[in-house]
């Protein structure tokens, strides 16, 4: 494959938008990842069957959150392949294509009353498709941002991408909110239970659509995979050194997403349990801590490049296990009833646990060559969410020895053990040369 050689100034021209294709294209997949939490939760009766008792309305719930989850694997296999042979732009489009049509298509799902039981079941597989293409657009966007990023350049940048997260949190709660403003929930014939919900899916599939037309217009295809020889990323990726960087991406990545659950799944529920919180003060609540996390996202993928990625993620680990848990605990255990003080220990919760996501894009794609780029870092980050998913079965285990509400911090200890392990399995990342790494790759092979 020839690569056509850019001047300085396309160079730099074709990386500030590769750059920008990766926030936005992050932000619709994490906008589409949160519609059905935060939007449809005050209209889940419009897809299920009234005489459904509570614990049967939890698992529905579930299986829609879940279904996205599992098929997001999938899609990074799928896309990974695709976007080490066929090139990080066409799979990106693709993807995003794919879970922007699909969103609108769920944006126009008839109810219970039309379907019955067909309509959360079309729900759930349309949920599904839509992970697997979720799964493909940052397996191919990121690391088209990170190859064309210079080192110097790569924390920092990598950093700004994942601030799509805690954005697309914000923004979908806000979206949500206003919607209750204009059209109140309040039984199956209310008006948001019957079209209200139906205007952020709606919002979120023309976002990505919009988004399918910038990228066409003014990205361009990575330089390093247009000189790349391609071959068979999936195959090469689980033999020899590559297997090795796999288990050890692997293993991190799951102390990531298991401490990550610790707050953005299992906090919103203690919140409301133990604090008695009521859903506006929760939303409220997290909101100021994602806004919060957005900036130490960035901190923290600037200061990798200086202290390097593998030192302080393996003091990151320390942070979220040990200084977390703390935190986490007393906001348990004091039970406030300011909601000041709620919102400050939420908040240093957030930013003790979760920051170190900052580095999450930057430090698995420096963790593999060109040819296999695309399929390590959509599994590496994709697969380790399989065990933490199952994170309400570890605590009903830990509540035969504890009362259920401390349950959650054993878990957040031994996803920061994880991320300390994990990080120090691996090598040093932060001036990694991908062009050099290439080269001897080549040397080998």
């Amino acid at each position: 494959m020839t690569a056509q050689v850019q001047t300085p100034a396309e160079r730099e021209h074709a990386r500030k938008h590769a750059q920008r294709g990766a926030f936005f294209g992050f932000f619709v997949d994490m906008f589409d990842i949160y519609l059905p939490i935060i939007v449809l939760a005050p209209a889940i009766q419009y897809f299920i069957s009234p005489d459904l008792s509570d614990s049967a309305t939890a698992i529905v719930t579930g299986m829609i959150f879940a279904s996205t989850l599992v098929g997001r694997p999938l899609g990074a296999l799928i896309f990974g392949r695709y976007a080490d042979t066929r090139g990080r732009k066409n799979a990106t489009v693709v993807a995003v294509s794919g879970f922007g049509i699909l969103t609108l298509v769920v944006g126009l799902l008839p109810g219970y009353e039309t379907w019955g039981v067909a309509s959360v079941i079309a729900f759930v597989a349309l949920r599904f498709v839509i992970g697997i293409f979720v799964g493909g657009e940052y397996t191919a966007a990121s690391p088209l941002a990170m190859e064309y990023s210079p080192r110097e350049k790569r924390g920092i940048n990598g950093g700004l991408i994942m601030t799509g997260f805690p954005l697309a949190y914000v923004t979908v709660a806000l979206i949500t909110f206003a919607m209750l403003q204009i059209a109140p929930a309040d039984g199956v014939d209310s008006p948001y239970v019957q079209w209200g919900w139906r205007i952020p899916f709606f919002i979120g599939g023309l976002l990505a659509l919009s988004f399918v037309v910038y990228y066409l217009r003014s990205v361009r295809e990575s330089e390093l995979f247009e000189a790349s020889g391609g071959g068979n990323p999936v195959k090469e990726l689980f033999s020899g050194e590559n297997r090795k960087n796999f288990i050890q991406v692997f293993t991190l990545m799951t102390g990531f997403w298991l401490s990550l659950n610790c707050v953005t799944a299992i906090l919103p529920g203690l919140l409301g349990s133990q604090l008695d919180m009521s859903g506006t003060q929760i939303t409220t609540t997290l909101i100021i801590a994602y806004l919060c996390v957005t900036g130490t996202y960035i901190v923290a993928a600037t200061t990798s490049q200086r202290t390097g990625r593998r030192p302080f993620l393996m003091a990151w680990g320390a942070v979220a296990g040990v200084a977390g848990t703390v935190v986490y605990a007393m906001l348990l255990a004091t039970k406030p009833s300011s909601m000041v003080v709620v919102v400050v220990l939420v908040t240093v919760l957030a930013v003790l646990v979760i920051s170190n996501w900052g580095l999450a894009t930057v430090y698995i794609n420096e963790r593999f060559h060109t040819a296999v780029r695309a399929t390590g870092f959509g599994l590496g980050y994709s697969l380790a969410v399989v065990i933490p998913s199952f994170y309400a079965f570890f605590q009903d285990w830990l509540s035969a020895l504890m009362p259920f509400q401390w349950t959650v911090l054993p878990l957040l200890v031994i996803g920061g053990a994880l991320i300390t392990v994990g990080a120090a399995m691996g090598p040093e990342t932060k001036d990694v040369d991908f062009e050099e790494v290439d080269r001897a790759e080549a040397t080998v092979s």
